[in-house]
């Protein structure tokens, strides 16, 4: 697993943690209920309580209607001030509702966790959709798995055949392939194939046994898995070693300008040869035999 895969997963499961963690606290402050203070009182607080109900009422003393004194010889007696009794008072609860704007109430405890939540999997879904479209997405243009352009011809072949006469390969590193010189005419199991053009083929660097990269060994002249000891020819052709075929080639051309181009994603399989092309090994190996 690469690392681009495993920093995908982690942020993948933090973000799963968080989402989840989110969840259970919007859940439990969604779950408290407001509390009745008057459940809390004992029955005998309630019953104590009967001010509001047992308060006699009393008007407000009234005067009555004057009559016609008459006139007496001895003067009245006033009579004694009536004691005042005061008056019963009522309270009584009001509840006032006021309607606020969205814009004085701000956010809610609930709103606030109902938005972080859905932020969290969105980030967590976007993520993921995004991973799996780069995985799933082919390369349209440039890099592996499209068309390379290796160069001109005649500047590969410059550089392939050396001065005294033996030849070494040329890596492109964006087509992970080794360029060598091949003769379709001389490997019948090649022909019409697309794989050799203007006297040029491309071999793909991958093992065919276990995916190891093969290195060019200059004295043997051929290719030599440092893995697992397989061995190839100058040309790919399959020598020793636990390698079940030859090493994987791709379709090449030339275009109107000269141009060699190597169709990445178009890779050509070829059992072991019977018959080898060129000589191998013309040299000490760089691998000893058996790995």
């Amino acid at each position: 697993m690469s690392t681009i895969q495993i920093l995908i997963v982690s942020i993948g499961a933090v973000c799963l943690l968080a989402a989840f963690a989110a969840f259970a606290i919007a859940y439990r402050r969604g779950g408290e209920k407001t509390t009745d203070w008057r459940a809390a009182l004992s029955k005998e607080t309630l019953a104590a309580d009967v001010s509001e109900t047992t308060a006699p009422l009393l008007a407000p003393p009234t005067q009555p209607e004057s009559e016609p004194i008459e006139e007496q010889a001895e003067p009245l007696e006033e009579a004694p001030p009536e004691a005042e009794h005061p008056a019963a008072v009522s309270v009584a609860e009001v509840q006032r509702v006021v309607e606020v704007s969205p814009e004085e109430a701000g956010v809610t405890r609930r709103q606030f966790f109902n938005r972080a939540l859905l932020s969290t999997w969105g980030g967590y879904l976007g993520l993921m959709g995004l991973s799996m479209l780069a995985f799933a997405w082919p390369k349209i243009s440039g890099g592996f798995g499209s068309k390379v352009d290796a160069g001109a011809v005649e500047d590969i072949r410059a550089q392939v055949f050396l001065p005294d006469g033996s030849v070494q390969p040329l890596f492109i590193p964006d087509a992970r392939a080794y360029i060598m010189p091949f003769d379709e005419a001389a490997g019948p199991q090649f022909e019409g194939k697309g794989v050799v053009a203007g006297g040029l083929t491309a071999l793909w660097q991958k093992c065919v046994h276990l995916g190891c990269r093969v290195p060019w060994c200059s004295s043997s002249q051929g290719f030599e898995c440092p893995c697992h000891g397989s061995k190839y020819n100058a040309v790919g052709e399959y020598q020793a070693g636990p390698a079940p075929r030859n090493l994987d080639r791709f379709v090449v051309e030339v275009t109107e300008d000269g141009r060699f181009i190597i169709d990445t994603g178009s890779v050509i399989q070829t059992a072991r040869a019977t018959v080898k092309t060129v000589p191998y090994p013309q040299g000490p190996n760089c691998v000893a035999i058996g790995g």
